[in-house]
C-alpha cells in the first residue's frame, strides 16, 4: 500500500510540476492552416523513399542538403501523386551536377521539433566538411504540445522549455522554442564542418481584405524568428516568403490560385517552380557562403522579342503546325503565323511566330515555350493563341498531349506512361485562360482563335468544331473577357464556297496542314475577324490589303 501511495504521490508531484511549467510557457501557435497534413504515414517508408544522407556525393564534391516540410517535399514519396509538389523537387535543376549534388530530405508534416527529434540524426550523419544545408521549417510548428500530432514548438527564440507527456502514447518529451530548434540545427551543421542557411517559410494563398497584399508579406512569427536566429548565429538567411510573396502580388489573386493545388498551403507544379526560382534568386544574393558559385549560369533569351522596334509593339503567335510549319517554299506546308505579317503594317508592329508543330496548349506550356514569350512580353504587345488540333488525343499514353474536355476548372492527376511522373492535367479551356491571364498580367492583349478547319467533309458540308473545341475556345475567351475570333468558322465558310475539290489546293499532304494558299486564307480570315472585333490589333492592319 505504501508503494502504491508513493507512486501516486510521485505522479501527482510530476503533474503539478508540469502544470506549473506550462503556466510560465506561452501557448502554442493556433493551427489556422485549415489543412490536415497526413503525409507522414510511415517513417520506415519515408526512410526508403528519401535518400540516404550523402549517398549522392560525387567524389569529394559537396552536397546541398534540404531540410523542411511538405512545402519542400510534398507527401511521403514527394512524387506529386496528389497533384502537389514541393520546391525542393525542382531546385537541382539550377545547380551544376558536376560540382554539387542536391538531396531533398524534407518530409511532409514535419515541424522544427519533430524533424529534429525523428529525422535529423540520419541527415546529420551524412554531412561532411564543406557541405551546405538549407533549413526551412515552421509551417507545422503550431497546434498542441502534448496531443494529436504533438509537433508544436514554443513560440519565439528564447530559452524556454516545457516537459510534456504525450496524451495518446504516454511518451515523455521536452519542448523547446522554435528558435532553439533552429539554433540546434545550425550548431549541429557547424560541428560537422558544414554551412547552414536558414530560409523563411513559403507564402500561403492568403490575402488581406483588399485582395492585393499577401497576409504573410510581413514576417512577424517564424520568418522573423528564423532571421533573428540567423543573425545571432552569424549564418546566411534567405527570405523566401518575401521574394515569392512579391511575385504573387504582381501576379494577382486569380493567377496565384494556379500556384496551389487542393488547399492554400501546398503548391502545384507551377507554384513549386516559382518557389524554386525564388530560392535561387535568394541564394544568388547571399554573402558568406559559396553556394551561389555552384549555380548553373542562366543564359538570357536573345531570340524571343528580338524583333522589337523602339516604341513599337510585337505580335506573338503561339500554336501548332497550322500556325508554324516548314514555311520554306511554295511546295512546303505552311502555317498562317508565317504569312500574317503581310497583312500588317510592319513599320508599326513586328511579328514573331513562336508556334511549334505537334504541340497542344498543355505541351506548349509544359515545355517552357510559353515562359519565353511571357518573359518577353511588354505593355502594348499582342498574342494570337490557337490550339486544338493536338489537344484531343491521349493524355498520359502515346504522345501524351491531350487535355480534359471542356473549358471549366476541372483537373485530374495522371501518371505519364513514358516517364512515370505524375502530372496534373486541366481542361483545354483552362490552358487557354492561363495564356490570357499571363498576357494580361504583362500588359499585353491576348486573342483566342478557334483552330483552323480541316479538309474533312460530310457530304457537301465541311466539318466544323463548333460543338467541341471551337465551343470550348469561345467559352474560355468569354469567361476570361478576351477577344475571340472564330477562325474555324470564318475559314470554313470560305472553303465551303470553294467546294470539296477546289479546297484541296489549300491543304498539303493531308486534311490538316495548310499549303501556302491555305495559310494565306487563314491569315485573311483572322484579319476579317479582327475588323469585326473591338481588338486594338485591327488598327495595325494594312488599309490596302
Amino acid at each position: 500500500m505504501d508503494i502504491i501511495r508513493n507512486i501516486l504521490t510521485s505522479a501527482t508531484l510530476a503533474l503539478a510540476m508540469t502544470l506549473s511549467a506550462q503556466e510560465k510557457i506561452s501557448a502554442p501557435m493556433n493551427d489556422t492552416n485549415g489543412v490536415i497534413d497526413n503525409t507522414i504515414d510511415s517513417l520506415n517508408k519515408a526512410r526508403t523513399a528519401r535518400p540516404v544522407a550523402g549517398s549522392s556525393r560525387k567524389g569529394d564534391n559537396p552536397v546541398l542538403f534540404l531540410v523542411g516540410n511538405s512545402t519542400m517535399r510534398t507527401g511521403t514519396l514527394g512524387n506529386g501523386s496528389n497533384g502537389q509538389w514541393g520546391w525542393g523537387y525542382y531546385l537541382p535543376d539550377y545547380f551544376d551536377p558536376e560540382k554539387i549534388t542536391v538531396e531533398n530530405h524534407a518530409l511532409g508534416g514535419m515541424s522544427s521539433r519533430t524533424f529534429y527529434k525523428k529525422l535529423w540524426n540520419d541527415v546529420l550523419a551524412g554531412i561532411r566538411e564543406g557541405d551546405l544545408v538549407i533549413i526551412e521549417l515552421g509551417h507545422n510548428d503550431n497546434g498542441p504540445y502534448d496531443s494529436g500530432r504533438a509537433r508544436a514548438s514554443i513560440p519565439g527564440t528564447g530559452k524556454e522549455s516545457l516537459p510534456v507527456t504525450i496524451q495518446e502514447t504516454g511518451e515523455r518529451d521536452t519542448v523547446y522554442t522554435y528558435g532553439e530548434y533552429m539554433r540546434r540545427f545550425v550548431n549541429d551543421v557547424k560541428s560537422r564542418g558544414g554551412c547552414p542557411i536558414l530560409f523563411s517559410l513559403t507564402p500561403r494563398n492568403a490575402w488581406e481584405d483588399a485582395d492585393s497584399t499577401i497576409i504573410s508579406r510581413v514576417n512577424t512569427t517564424y520568418g522573423l524568428w528564423a532571421r533573428e536566429v540567423a543573425e545571432s548565429e552569424g549564418v546566411a538567411f534567405v527570405d523566401l516568403n518575401e521574394i515569392t510573396a512579391a511575385k504573387y502580388e504582381r501576379f494577382g489573386k486569380e493567377k496565384v490560385k494556379t500556384m496551389f493545388y487542393l488547399d492554400r498551403i501546398h503548391t502545384s507544379e507551377f507554384g513549386a517552380r516559382v518557389n524554386a526560382e525564388s530560392a535561387v534568386e535568394g541564394i544568388a544574393g547571399l554573402d558568406g557562403t559559396d553556394l551561389k558559385d555552384y549555380l548553373l549560369p542562366q543564359l538570357p533569351d536573345t531570340v524571343t522579342g528580338s524583333s522589337r522596334k523602339a516604341g513599337c509593339p510585337v505580335l506573338f503567335t503561339i500554336g501548332d503546325s497550322t500556325v508554324k510549319n516548314e514555311d520554306s517554299d511554295e511546295e512546303s506546308m505552311w502555317g498562317w503565323g508565317s504569312v500574317i505579317d503581310q497583312l500588317l503594317d510592319t513599320t508599326l508592329i513586328s511579328v514573331e511566330n513562336h508556334a511549334f508543330p505537334g504541340r497542344s496548349a498543355r505541351t506548349f506550356l509544359d515545355e517552357g515555350r510559353w515562359d519565353k514569350i511571357y518573359n518577353a512580353l511588354q505593355p502594348g504587345d499582342f498574342v494570337l493563341i490557337q490550339f486544338g488540333h493536338n489537344d484531343g488525343g491521349d493524355i498520359n499514353t502515346g504522345k501524351a498531349r491531350g487535355e480534359l474536355h471542356g473549358a471549366g476548372n476541372e483537373s485530374k492527376v495522371f501518371k505519364m506512361e513514358s516517364t512515370g511522373i505524375n502530372k496534373v492535367v486541366y481542361t483545354y479551356g483552362w490552358y487557354l485562360r492561363k495564356f490570357v491571364m499571363d498576357a494580361r498580367e504583362k500588359g499585353a492583349t491576348p486573342v483566342i482563335l478557334s483552330h483552323t478547319p480541316r479538309n474533312r467533309w460530310r457530304g457537301d458540308s465541311i466539318e466544323s468544331n463548333k460543338d467541341n473545341l471551337g465551343k470550348w475556345a469561345r467559352e474560355a475567351a468569354e469567361s476570361a473577357g478576351a477577344c475571340f475570333i472564330d477562325l474555324n468558322s470564318i475559314s470554313g465558310q470560305k472553303l465551303q464556297k470553294l467546294g470539296k475539290e477546289k479546297s484541296k489546293a489549300y491543304f498539303k499532304h493531308d486534311h490538316t496542314h495548310s499549303s501556302l494558299a491555305g495559310a494565306r486564307l487563314n491569315a485573311e480570315s483572322i484579319a476579317d475577324g479582327l475588323l469585326k472585333s473591338d481588338c486594338p490589333l485591327k488598327e495595325f492592319l494594312k488599309h490596302d490589303r
